[in-house]
Formats: structure tokens, C-alpha cells, sequence
């Protein structure tokens, strides 16, 4: 596994007391990098590498006046913001039939609105500094293929997609924008049933040309690549992580 040099700079994950956003906290950290992590409530434990742990700070992203808290509190201890990783969000199954206006707000709210709310302020943060900085959106790839149960996830997804090619041309040449979206990740979630018992998620693997679900480290590494010098040229992108997508149905359906 390489290691980028992350040295002197300071990162943001949002959501990063839990699950992806957790290895990519310690993923920077062990990069060198001073890393802030948030969320609504204190974690039992933090990210950390080596010596080096992530400093958290209670926010909930949905008020603007926390996210405001938020970037202040880290502009007050690092004096500057590098990367901002906007991974916090998610969503339950519900039928889209069955879910009430409320719940489809706080979904598009959560997933949507709250992520292009702190990447306008930290771009605010990142303008005044010499060598800018990157702001990096954890998608899905749902915001292109059809997300039955949560389509308020996709349909927010795809607007995030959709936003990244327009904050790249809005905030350049100092700002760099990208994408992360992944397919389905090997999380605690999904060993502990969300997508069925191990035989379901046997099934589900050979349905990927990979044969594996994609890893917390596999999304760490896009992250890590696309903030570093390496890929200074990068901007706009969306990055997938599918390994090799989904073989067609109709292939299937020939075969048999």
C-alpha cells in the first residue's frame, strides 16, 4: 500500500466516526495529516494511526450555524483548511410509494443540501489560502442506475454528481472539485445482514466482474489520490468505483 504525503496539511471528514469516512480518516492521518472528523454525537472511539488520533467536533451538518462552528473551530486550531471530504449520509430503505414529504426532505436535505452547504464555506476557506485546496463529495452510483428503495438517495446522489462539474468551473483554478461514488462497500453493515446472510452476499459478489465488494481502503485510495498533487489536473471528475460495473441482466437471460 502506498502512502501520499499529507504532511502540514489539515482534512475534514465528515462522518468520519464510522464506517468509510472512519478509514479515510486514519488513511489521512497516516499520511501525516492533521484530520478533523464530525458528527451529531461523541464517538466510543476516534481514527487514528501511529501516535496521531483525528480531533472530533460535535456538528450536525443539516444547520448552517454548526457548520459555521464547525469550520471555525478548525480555521482557530490549524489556521487553514486543505481537504474537505463530504462523506456523512446515507439513507433507510423505504418505498418510494410510501415515504412521506418529510422523510423525502430529510433525505435530500442530509445527502444534498447539508454537503453543498459546508463545501460553499470551506471554498470560502480555501479562496484566501495560496495553494487553494480540494473538496471531494462521497457519491454513489446510484446517481446513475435505478436505486429502488431509496430513491430519494439516488435522485440526491445525482445532484451531487451534477454539482461537482459546476463548482469546478465556479471555484477554479484554486479550488479542485471531485467525486467518489461508489457501488456496494464491504462495511459492518453489510456482514452484519444489510444485504442479506452470507449466501445473498456470495450471490451478490458474482454479480460483480471483480467478484468482490468494493473495500472502506478502495474508497480511502480515490480519496487520497484525487486530493493529492498527483492529480493536480483533476477537477469535475466522478470518480467510479464499481469494480467493472454489473453484467447486463439480458446476458443472463441469453445464456440460460
Amino acid at each position: 500500500m502506498t502512502t501520499l504525503d499529507f504532511s502540514g496539511k489539515t482534512v475534514l471528514v465528515t462522518g468520519g466516526t464510522k464506517g468509510i469516512g472512519y478509514r479515510i480518516a486514519e488513511r489521512y492521518l497516516a499520511a501525516g495529516a492533521r484530520v478533523f472528523v464530525c458528527g451529531r454525537s461523541s464517538p466510543e472511539t476516534l481514527p487514528c494511526a501511529g501516535n496521531s488520533a483525528a480531533t472530533f467536533i460535535a456538528a450536525d451538518l443539516r444547520d448552517s450555524g454548526q457548520v459555521d462552528a464547525l469550520l471555525a473551530s478548525i480555521r482557530a486550531e490549524t489556521g487553514r483548511l486543505d481537504v474537505v471530504v463530504n462523506n456523512a449520509g446515507g439513507s433507510p430503505f423505504v418505498a418510494a410509494a410510501d415515504a412521506s414529504p418529510r422523510f423525502t426532505e430529510a433525505i435530500i436535505r442530509l445527502n444534498l443540501i447539508a454537503p453543498l452547504e459546508l463545501a460553499q464555506r470551506a471554498n470560502a476557506m480555501m479562496q484566501q489560502q495560496e495553494d487553494g485546496g480540494v473538496i471531494l463529495f462521497i457519491g454513489s452510483v446510484s446517481a446513475s442506475r435505478p436505486s429502488p428503495g431509496t430513491a430519494a438517495y439516488g435522485a440526491a446522489k445525482a445532484g451531487i454528481v451534477n454539482a461537482v462539474a459546476s463548482l469546478a468551473v465556479e471555484w477554479a483554478p484554486r479550488v479542485r472539485i471531485c467525486a467518489v461514488s461508489p457501488s456496494l462497500v464491504q462495511t459492518a453493515s453489510a456482514t452484519s445482514g444489510h444485504y442479506g446472510d452470507d449466501n445473498a452476499l456470495d450471490a451478490i459478489c458474482k454479480t460483480i466482474p471483480a467478484g468482490r465488494l468494493a473495500t472502506p481502503d478502495d474508497v480511502a485510495d480515490a480519496c487520497l489520490f484525487l486530493s493529492s498533487p498527483l492529480a493536480a489536473y483533476t477537477s469535475g471528475t466522478n470518480l467510479r468505483l464499481e469494480g467493472g460495473g454489473e453484467r447486463p441482466m439480458y446476458l443472463g437471460a441469453v445464456n440460460a
